[in-house]
């Protein structure tokens, strides 16, 4: 077994007992029976975790075994259908389930949307109901083994459908943000930047610098903090897409076609779109997106950004507390947050109301081309539970009064400027800092370097676009924010 450079004896001990259960080894360049089966990454760490020893070894045929019999594919839906409709089989698989309760009639309903069977195919009986409603309330979907059978058609008018007959949740551990807390205070700051990267699948050992890790850290905000919206533009093969879309079951990455009623309102089915139910929302290969053209798109966009709301033409409210990222690959000759970097973006990228509602920008040109070496290899966290750390660090206002209580406004200070500081400072503050509990617990200099520089850094980009998207910013700048003292800092 190959192990990070990084990964003294010492380390992985004080690793493992700040951490215990949720510690997985990963080596994705050796894990090549499990990539086969293209599972996400949080889906990934669950199954390795079941099948590992304590010092790492993995039973590779049982955990194929487990794959092959408990993970089914696409194409093995209408085999699946087949023993539980014709052989009255019950089948049980991991599968992602959200639920529906009709008002009318007080009958609950499932849909399992990976496999295309919805609500009016299926029912969900009084005394499963009764013993699962719990963890299949968690959620709009949840991730559990699903245990199937058929109801039969109890008369002409009320056909036969697929019953649930049992659920287990996929997460059935409670994330403790307190004892997330206090591990961080077993490891300086480098270790823990080091541990980020492995949490959600990266080597540590292959970034040239901290400035190369720490812009890397940057797309992870949206994961702890509301309503943050970037934009990011790299060459290709940076990692964006694998981020976004793999690591966390409470975000979702658009890659290619999305309709209005999919992202943002179903007038039909009255039903909100994937920005109302994920943390964020990342719409990858903006340059070529046809949906970024849709002006109801951009418009709903544009409400959403700015604050948290859009009021479709039927009067229902979408509420959203989701990120919206925004990621595209332009050539190597625009990156420069001098010159303009959006001429090959969409029209709304030329706009600037649109613009001043991005909060920050990600220079992903920073980054390395994912090679092997950044791959992880060695101890790390279940991404799986880190994915429900970043989840659940979502609703903890504390971090971010902390921010209100450490920076001080110069006058005059723009409004959405402000904001936009505020917002991802306290994401920086969630992610390298978590064990803060009062503004006295961070010291000023750690504070400004890595938490409020990088938030006015990534703000001040935005603002130089905004001056060739409209004259009148030319020259208009993000406020000189400065820190306020606090005794005991």
């Amino acid at each position: 077994m190959s192990e990070s450079k990084t990964q003294s004896a010492e380390w992985i001990e004080r690793f493992r007992d700040a951490f215990d259960e949720m510690v997985v080894f990963k080596d994705l360049k050796r894990s090549n029976f499990i990539s086969s089966f293209k599972l996400p990454s949080f889906m990934r760490d669950w199954v390795i975790k079941r099948f590992q020893d304590e010092e790492g070894e993995i039973d590779v045929e049982q955990a194929t075994e487990f794959i092959r019999e408990f993970i089914p594919k696409k194409d093995d839906w209408k085999s699946i259908l087949n023993r539980v409709v014709n052989f009255q089989e019950t089948v049980r698989f991991l599968a992602k389930i959200s639920v529906n309760i009709d008002i009318k009639t007080q009958s609950v309903s499932f849909e399992l949307p990976d496999f295309g069977l919805g609500f009016k195919e299926t029912v969900i009986p009084p005394d499963v109901w009764e013993r699962c409603s719990t963890a299949l309330l968690k959620s709009e979907e949840n991730w559990g083994i699903i245990e199937l059978g058929y109801q039969y058609p109890l008369s002409a008018k009320e056909p036969g459908k697929i019953k649930l007959i049992g659920f287990q949740d996929f997460t059935p551990y409670i994330v403790d943000l307190d004892d997330f807390k206090y591990a961080r205070e077993s490891f300086s700051l480098s270790e823990w930047i080091d541990i980020i990267l492995g949490a959600v699948d990266y080597n540590a050992d292959g970034y040239r610098d901290a400035e190369q890790k720490l812009t890397m850290i940057q797309r992870l905000l949206p994961f702890v903090e509301k309503q943050i919206n970037l934009l990011e533009l790299a060459p290709a093969g940076t990692g964006k897409s694998y981020l976004f879309g793999q690591i966390s079951r409470h975000g979702w990455l658009v890659s290619g076609k999305v309709t209005r009623a999919k992202l943002i309102y179903d007038f039909a089915r009255k039903k909100d779109g994937v920005v109302a139910l994920r943390d964020f929302v990342a719409l990858d290969e903006i340059r070529e997106a046809e949906y970024m053209q849709d002006v109801e798109i951009q418009s709903a966009l544009q409400a959403i950004m700015e604050n948290g709301k859009y009021r479709a033409p039927d009067n229902h409210e979408v509420v959203v507390d989701a990120g919206i990222i925004f990621l595209g690959n332009i050539a190597s000759s625009n990156m420069n947050e001098y010159q303009n970097m959006f001429t090959e973006l969409p029209r709304p990228f030329h706009q600037d109301q649109f613009l001043d509602r991005i909060h920050g920008f990600i220079k992903g040109w920073n980054l390395p081309r994912m090679t092997d070496d950044l791959k992880v290899c060695g101890w790390a966290l279940n991404s799986e539970y880190f994915a429900a750390v970043m989840h659940a660090l979502r609703d903890d206002p504390s971090y971010r009064a902390i921010v209100d209580d450490l920076i001080i406004l110069p006058p005059g200070a723009d409004t959405r400027d402000t904001e936009a500081v505020k917002r991802i400072c306290t994401a920086f503050l969630k992610l390298l800092f978590p064990n803060v509990r009062k503004a006295s617990d961070i010291s000023s200099r750690d504070f400004k370097k890595y938490c409020l520089k990088p938030a006015m850094d990534m703000r001040a980009i935005i603002r130089i676009q905004r001056g060739f998207a409209d004259e009148k910013q030319q020259g208009k700048t993000v406020p000189e924010f400065t820190i306020r003292e606090v005794e005991g800092n």
